[in-house]
C-alpha cells in the first residue's frame, strides 16, 4: 500500500473561492434562490473541499433573461466585430494573469496533473486571440452575383442569439472557451453551465470577462446538476446549444434540439485508433505516446486508446508501450513529476474498474496494471496496457475514459483501416510511420474527424469535430465561428 504524500502546496490551495453561494447573472455575483448545494471533492483524497449552489428554475430564468436583454437591448451585438475582438484580446490578457490559481483549482477539482493544468490559461488565451483575429471575416462585405448577372445578394452574418454553453469535467476551462470565444466574437450572449464536479475553476474565466469590461448580461454562469443543463437546453430564450460530454447525454440534447428546431454543436465521445505502420519509429512514438493515447489519465475524448499493431512487430510494440506506461509516475496531481493522477470522480472510478473486469472476463491480458492502484486514499487506477484484445470486446468498442490502452493485432494495412473504422465513433486518430506519403494515404481512409501523423494536437485554425456517435458540427476555425451565426440574404438589383 502506497501512502499518498501531498507536496506542500497549502499556500497555493488557499483559493479565493471554495464554498460559494452565488451565480454570475447580469454582470454581478448574485445569491442563488435555492438552498441545495453540490460538494466539490478532491479526487486524490476523496475529501470535500468546496461547494456551490444548485441553480433553481428561478436562477435559470434570471440568467436567460439577462442574456436575452443583453442581446436584444444591449450594445454587444451592435458593436463592430473589431470592437468585440478588442474585448477578446483583453479577456485573453486577464485569463493569463490567473494562470496559476486557475491551474491549482482545476487540479483540485478533477485530479488533472498540475503540469497539464498550468497550460490551460495559455491555451485559453490563445483561443480568445485566435477568434479575435477572425473579426475581419465578419467585417468584410459578402456580395454574391446572381448567376444571370442581373442582380446581386448581400449575405449578412447575424449573431444567432442567446447560447447555452455546457461543459464537461475533464478540461473545464478550455472546453468552455472553445465555445465562448466564437460566441462572443459573433455577437451572441451566453449562459455557461460547467460540469458539477468542476464548478469553481470557471469563475476565473468569468472574473477575466468582468475585468475586461464586457457589458453586463453578455456572459452568465450557473452551477448545478444536469437538470440545470437540461433546463437551459429547453428554455424558450435559448437560441443555440453547444455541448461537450458523453454520447448518451449528447443524444438527449440532440433530441431536444431537434424537437425545438434549435441549432446545436455536440462534441461527444471517442474510441480512436493509432495505426502503427510496419516502418514506424517506435522510439519517436514512445515520446508522444502518453499525450496521444493516455492524456489526462486517459480522460480525453480524442486520444487514440486503441493501438493497432502489425503482426510482425506486435510484441515489440507491446514491449515499448508497456515500458513507456510503467515508467510514468502515478501520484498526487500537485507533484510536478506526476503523469497519471486519479480518476476524476467516484462514479468514473467504478466505471473504469468495471471495464477492466469485463476485459479479464472476455480474455484480454493486462501486461501492465489492470486493477485499482494500492494507494491509501483517492480514486487511483493503475495505468493499464491490455493485449490479446479482440474487436468485439467491450474495451475495444466502448469509450473507457480512464488510464487504459488496448493493443490489437492486424495483418495488412487494409485490415488496420477496417479495424480503425469498425467502431461507432469517429473523433480522432493517429498514423505512425516514417513514410509521410503512406501515412497520409492511410489517414485519408480513416473515417474520423481528425487524424494526426506521428503526433496529435488541436489546431485553433482548423475545424475539430466528430463523425457518427462522436458528435455534430465542429469547433475552431472559421467553421467553428459560423456555428454562432445566422445568415440572411438580401437580394437587390445594382
Amino acid at each position: 500500500m502506497t501512502t499518498l504524500t501531498r507536496p506542500d502546496v497549502r499556500a497555493r490551495l488557499d483559493l479565493p473561492w471554495t464554498h460559494v453561494d452565488d451565480h454570475y447573472v447580469a454582470g454581478a455575483w448574485t445569491a442563488s434562490t435555492g438552498r441545495t448545494r453540490i460538494d466539490v471533492v478532491d479526487p486524490a483524497t476523496q475529501e470535500p473541499w468546496g461547494s456551490v449552489p444548485d441553480a433553481t428554475p428561478d436562477d435559470v430564468e434570471a440568467a436567460t433573461a439577462a442574456a436575452d436583454r443583453a442581446f436584444r437591448d444591449g450594445p454587444w451585438p451592435r458593436l463592430r466585430p473589431a470592437e468585440r475582438a478588442g474585448y477578446l484580446l483583453r479577456i485573453a490578457d486577464e485569463v493569463k494573469k490567473r494562470a496559476e490559481v486557475m491551474a491549482w483549482t482545476t487540479s483540485r477539482e478533477n485530479g488533472t496533473p498540475i503540469t497539464e493544468t498550468l497550460g490551460a490559461a495559455s491555451n485559453a488565451a490563445g483561443i480568445f486571440r485566435h477568434f479575435a483575429g477572425l473579426a475581419s471575416h465578419l467585417e468584410s462585405p459578402d456580395v454574391r452575383a446572381f448567376p444571370g448577372g442581373n442582380a446581386e445578394s448581400l449575405v449578412d452574418r447575424d449573431p444567432v442569439g442567446v447560447c447555452a454553453l455546457i461543459a464537461p469535467w475533464n478540461f473545464p476551462i478550455n472546453l468552455v472557451v472553445t465555445k465562448l470565444a466564437p460566441a462572443l466574437l459573433a455577437g451572441c450572449t451566453t449562459v455557461i453551465k460547467p460540469a458539477s464536479p468542476t464548478p469553481l475553476s470557471l469563475r476565473f474565466v468569468v472574473e477575466a470577462v468582468e475585468a475586461a469590461g464586457v457589458p453586463a448580461g453578455v456572459v452568465n454562469l450557473l452551477t448545478g446538476s444536469g437538470a440545470v443543463g437540461d433546463a437551459l437546453v429547453r428554455h424558450p430564450r435559448t437560441a443555440k446549444v453547444a455541448f461537450t460530454g458523453s454520447t448518451p447525454v449528447g443524444r438527449k440534447i440532440a433530441a431536444a434540439c431537434g424537437e425545438l428546431l434549435r441549432p446545436v454543436t455536440l462534441e461527444l465521445g471517442g474510441k480512436s485508433s493509432a495505426i502503427v505502420l510496419p516502418d514506424a519509429d517506435l522510439d519517436a512514438m514512445s515520446r508522444v505516446l502518453i499525450r496521444s493515447c493516455l492524456r489526462n489519465t486517459g480522460q480525453t475524448c480524442y486520444i487514440s486508446t486503441r493501438i493497432l499493431a502489425p503482426a510482425q512487430r506486435h510484441d515489440e510494440i507491446v514491449d515499448m508501450v508497456t515500458r513507456t506506461v510503467t515508467e510514468a509516475k502515478l501520484g498526487d496531481p500537485f507533484d510536478e513529476d506526476t503523469v497519471f493522477g486519479p480518476v476524476a470522480t467516484g462514479a468514473q472510478y467504478d466505471t473504469v474498474l468495471d471495464y477492466l473486469a469485463s476485459a479479464r472476463a472476455e480474455g484480454a491480458r493486462a501486461v501492465a496494471g489492470g486493477h485499482a492502484a494500492e494507494v491509501d486514499r483517492g480514486w487511483f487506477i493503475e495505468p493499464t496496457v491490455l493485449t490479446d484484445v479482440t474487436p468485439r470486446m467491450r474495451v475495444a468498442r466502448e469509450e473507457i475514459f480512464g488510464p487504459v490502452v488496448t493493443v490489437l493485432r492486424y495483418e495488412t494495412v487494409d485490415d488496420a483501416v477496417a479495424l480503425a473504422n469498425s467502431t461507432d465513433f469517429g473523433l480522432g486518430g493517429l498514423v505512425f510511420s516514417d513514410d509521410q506519403d503512406a501515412a497520409l494515404a492511410v489517414a485519408r481512409r480513416m473515417d474520423t474527424g481528425s487524424v494526426g501523423i506521428n503526433f496529435f494536437a488541436s489546431n485553433h485554425n482548423a475545424p475539430f469535430g466528430g463523425r457518427h456517435d462522436s458528435g455534430l458540427g465542429v469547433e475552431y476555425g472559421v467553421e467553428g465561428l459560423s456555428a454562432y451565426l445566422s445568415y440572411k440574404s438580401i437580394h437587390r438589383r445594382p
